[in-house]
């Protein structure tokens, strides 16, 4: 690239994972950035209002927007009250603020995306919020390790359920299969000069992407850099045992032809000289190279922690653009 200015930023995720890129990529400043955010939560709140209003679950996009809050007038409050729920046992229970306004603003509007607009314009939001589609899907996985015979594979139906396995999950699908991608979605990858992918919770909030053909199909056609940000570490149930390298395999697996350019992971996660290799071989296959930069998040007394430090990928983010 000869421009190293960052204009357009594309970031792909859901949950906590795309929370802290979000966080992150507001922070290299670039003048349009867009949550690309899945729609297959079954659980908490989302999973209620999903079945009672029929309507895309809300919860990972209130905390897109949620991270993409302006705040600079009164400090962390738009960002609170979309995240904060409510107390007690009565039917309120567990509903997120932001969960509720979202579906409130749906049935008003009679679109989730003017809903989640009408949130950025009210938050004077740093970005743009998009479902990757405009239909509530299911994730469906195959897992081993459920029964007596390890080679058995077992169905396991539902966000919640795959997150929380006990077994060990081989490959993921959506229901319906192949979905429509959200338009809006398809061209903010197309215009963006930035990709990132991850990290997150691997089979439900990343590999869900890779399932929507029009997504996959505008990352490759882009001009945009892409970046995957892999965890820093695996996660209990779903990728309980993962390590780096089989989290790249697992993009692979689902789908092979997906251009990607780098492999952003923290210093810290590999023990050896024989991991970075193993995991360079492994982004090779993806056609990527790898950076290794220090990325965790510190305690109040110094101690590593599991989570992305926003400052520190996002000034990772830029050198990994700027190639230096």
């Amino acid at each position: 690239m000869t421009d190293t200015s960052l204009i357009s930023v594309a970031s792909l995720g859901g949950g906590h994972g795309l929370y802290q890129t979000l966080k992150a990529v507001r922070l290299a400043g670039p003048a349009n950035l867009t949550a690309i955010v899945t729609v297959a939560d079954d659980g908490g709140s989302s999973g209620r209002l999903r079945r009672e209003l029929n309507q895309i679950p809300p919860g990972d996009l209130r905390m897109a927007l949620a991270a993409l809050a302006d705040d600079a007038d009164t400090p962390q409050m738009w960002a609170q009250l979309l995240q904060h729920r409510f107390g007690g046992t009565g039917a309120l229970a567990g509903h997120a603020v932001g969960n509720l306004l979202l579906a409130g603003l749906t049935e008003l509007l009679g679109s989730e995306q003017q809903a989640l607009d009408t949130v950025t314009s009210l938050t004077n939001s740093a970005g743009r919020v998009l479902p990757m589609a405009l239909e509530p899907l299911e994730i469906e996985a195959d897992v081993s390790g459920l029964a007596d015979d390890p080679r058995v594979m077992n169905t396991v139906r539902g966000q919640v359920a795959v997150a929380t396995t006990p077994g060990t999950v081989r490959r993921v699908r959506l229901i319906p299969e192949r979905p429509r991608a959200n338009p809006a979605a398809v061209e903010a990858l197309r215009k963006a000069d930035l990709i990132t992918l991850g990290p997150g919770s691997w089979f439900s909030s990343v590999i869900p992407h890779l399932l929507v053909p029009e997504l996959v199909e505008a990352i490759n056609d882009s001009s945009a850099m892409v970046v995957v940000v892999l965890n820093l570490s695996a996660e209990a149930g779903e990728t309980s045992g993962f390590n780096n390298e089989r989290h790249l395999h697992m993009l692979f697996q689902h789908r092979s032809d997906l251009r990607i350019d780098r492999v952003l992971v923290d210093e810290t996660v590999l023990g050896s000289d024989t991991d970075r290799r193993y995991l360079e071989r492994a982004a090779a296959n993806l056609g990527a190279g790898v950076v290794y930069a220090d990325l965790r998040a510190q305690g109040e007394s110094g101690e590593l922690l599991d989570i992305h430090d926003p400052e520190k990928l996002s000034a990772a983010l830029k050198r990994v653009y700027r190639g230096s």
